[in-house]
This record gives structure tokens, sequence and C-alpha cells, in this order.
């Protein structure tokens, strides 16, 4: 008889505690569900299952795809290379115009997820010939022991990881899942409290204390979003404010990625966002003195990336295509050696040997999912 295929074991949650109602304390994120017998929190993947908090989406990705890594995006990490990627099921906020709400909106037995335990996922990456991989497409926070698990892996095998994130943790969850994670990029969504309240369900201020978090107290690389949409966020001051709140927190060298907004899920009745708004937030970003400020979304130059020493172009971008790259591994312009920071320096691949091993796990692990 053929072999069958099992369904893999629930997996406990981490960032929770029982409460004297005998409901569950979630603290993975500023939410911090109270979650009853049986049911599951605002992300709909961490469910209260006989008094234990359980996380779904533990090895059940929905989307796993090879993307080029500027499509994050991020462009002073790795540049013109490509990032293994992945998302589950759920997601922590409610944006109304999700972009990826065929699973971010889902329930875990809502998708079409399939089995893929840690080991599996770094081997994939490393099969397609991909030096990093990302948690991205639904917000990865919400399976942060997934995430966590995996880029243990990917580090024994000398991947980079990458999370593209809404920001929404908590200061307690925060450390425990980046110290595992080499970049981020990080969707600054609006910088008014009414946009976060009214159009994500979720608040601005702790994005933007995992903001000051990542800068003050990790080695993360992170880079910014900020997706325009017409009427909602695109108005001058906000982006003023934004860019001063930025400069003043975090510095002139973090990255800023402004993107355009096309109608999806429950903004269908806005328009697609301008070229030229976009060209007006990265001149009023640049005027104020952030230094690596870039236009997504849409074929422009802004996609390129300047040496504010020389102020040639070093990065030469189509959309998501590098076509040119004129910084050394070492950060440095090879034109007059200005440092522009961020990580260019190729991960070496792993030897035969460590994929060999890995592999030989791989295999143990599906046989263990199997019965005759």
């Amino acid at each position: 008889m053929g072999a069958t295929r099992v369904e893999p074991k629930l997996h406990e949650a981490r960032w929770w505690e029982p409460l004297p109602s005998g409901k569950l304390h979630c603290y993975l994120c500023p939410r911090h569900c109270q979650i009853g017998a049986g049911q599951a929190g605002f992300c709909y993947i961490r469910k209260n299952i006989g008094g234990k908090l359980y996380n779904l989406g533990y090895a059940q990705p929905a989307a796993v795809q090879v993307d080029p890594i500027e499509k994050k995006p991020l462009n002073h990490f790795l540049p013109g290379t490509k990032i293994f990627s992945m998302g589950t099921a759920g997601c922590n906020m409610g944006c109304f115009f999700c972009q990826n709400w065929d699973i971010s909106k889902s329930k875990s037995d809502q998708v079409n997820s399939f089995h893929l335990e840690p080991e599996a996922v770094a081997l994939a990456a490393i099969e397609y010939g991909c030096p990093s991989l990302a948690f991205t497409y639904n917000e990865p926070t919400i399976w942060g022991e997934y995430v966590v698990d995996i880029a243990k892996v990917a580090h024994q095998m000398g991947l980079k990881t990458v999370m593209v994130t809404n920001g929404y943790i908590t200061r307690e969850a925060l450390h425990d899942v980046y110290e595992h994670i080499d970049a981020a990029n990080v969707d600054l969504k609006a910088f008014t409290e009414n946009f976060y309240s009214k159009i994500t369900l979720t608040h601005l201020q702790p994005v933007l204390d995992t903001l000051k978090i990542l800068r003050r107290e990790t080695n993360v690389w992170f880079e910014l979003t900020n997706l325009i949409i017409p009427t909602l966020n695109d108005a001058a001051e906000e982006v003023k404010e934004l860019s001063a709140w930025v400069l003043e927190n975090l510095g002139d060298d973090v990255p800023l990625h402004f993107t355009a907004f096309h109608p999806d899920f429950k903004l269908r009745d806005k328009p697609r966002t301008p070229p030229e708004t976009l060209h007006r937030a990265r001149r009023i970003a640049l005027e104020m003195g952030l230094k690596y400020v870039y236009e997504g979304n849409i074929f422009s130059d802004g996609a390129n990336t300047i040496c504010p020493g020389c102020k040639r172009v070093v990065a030469r971008r189509s959309w998501h295509d590098v076509s040119g790259l004129e910084i050394n591994e070492d950060g440095t312009c090879q034109h007059c050696g200005h440092k522009i920071p961020g990580c260019f320096e190729r991960p070496a691949p792993p030897s035969r040997s460590a994929i060999h091993t890995l592999r030989k796990n791989v295999e143990a692990l599906q046989g263990a999912d199997r019965v005759v």
C-alpha cells in the first residue's frame, strides 16, 4: 500500500500566558488579544485549543515564490539577487487596501497551504539559488515561531533572512524574533493616527516604536515603504512630517520607498497614484535631508541609487531589474569611495557536505510525516 500523507502536528505558540478568566493573553503584537476556548485571535492563526495557544500557520505556507529582492523592496541589501519568499494565512492588521487579501484575510483552513518544515524551506532556497529568504506576503510577525525556526536553519547554511513587515509587534517579541533577522522592510503605511485607526484598524505609535527599537537596539538593516494612496495619505504636509520624523529618529541614511497604490480589496473606489505624486514626495524627502529616497511600482529614475559623494548613479534599476551596479562589496562607491550603507557582500554558498546533510534531514522529516 502506498504512503499516505498525514496532517502535521499542532505547534504550540510562544508569547502567551493564561488569564484568571480562562482566556489566553497573546502578547505577540500590540492587540494583546484575549482568546477564549476554541477561538482564534484577530490574526486568525493563533488559536486557543485545550487551554494552550497554538500557531496554525507553523510549517503551513500558503504562498511560496522566488522574487527579485528589489520587490520586497530592498535596494541596499544584496541588490540584484533572488530571494526565496513565503507567507501563510492571516494578518494582525485590517488594511482596507491589502494587495494580498486572498491569504491575509483568510483563516488557515481557507487557503491552499502545504506542509514545509524549516529545514525544507532552507533547502528550497539553496536549490533555487537564493542567498536569502523572505518572510512576506502576509504579516510574518503572526507566525513568528516558524520565522525563528526557519531563520536558525538558514543561518546555519549561510543564508540571510528578511522580514517584510507592518512593524506591529511588541517589544518583548521583537527582540526574540529579530535576533534571527538580517534585514527588514517596514511598511510605514501613513503618518497619522486617523489613517491607522480607520484604514488599518490599528495604531501608529507601536509601529514608530518598532522602528526606533530596530535602529537603536538591533543590528538589523531596514528600509521603509510608504504606499501613497490618493486623498488618504498623499498630502505634502504629511510627507514632510513623515520625512522629518525619519530624519530625527532614524537618521538620514535609512532608505525610504514611496510606492504607487492600485485599487484593491475594499479601496477600489480610489484611483491609482499619479507618478507626479511620487515625484513630489521624493523631492520633499530629499530636500529635507534624506539621502536615499526611492519611487516604486512605476517606471522612473526614482528607482536608482545615487551616490551622495559624487552624485553618480551607482545602482540603475528598471522596476525590479538591476541593470548596473557600481558599488563594491564593502559598500563603497566605485567612483569616489563614498560609503553607502547596507549589505552588498554576497554570502558564500553552503558547502556540498552541508547541503547533503540538510537534504538527509529533510528526507527524514518527510518520512516521519507519512504512514504506511
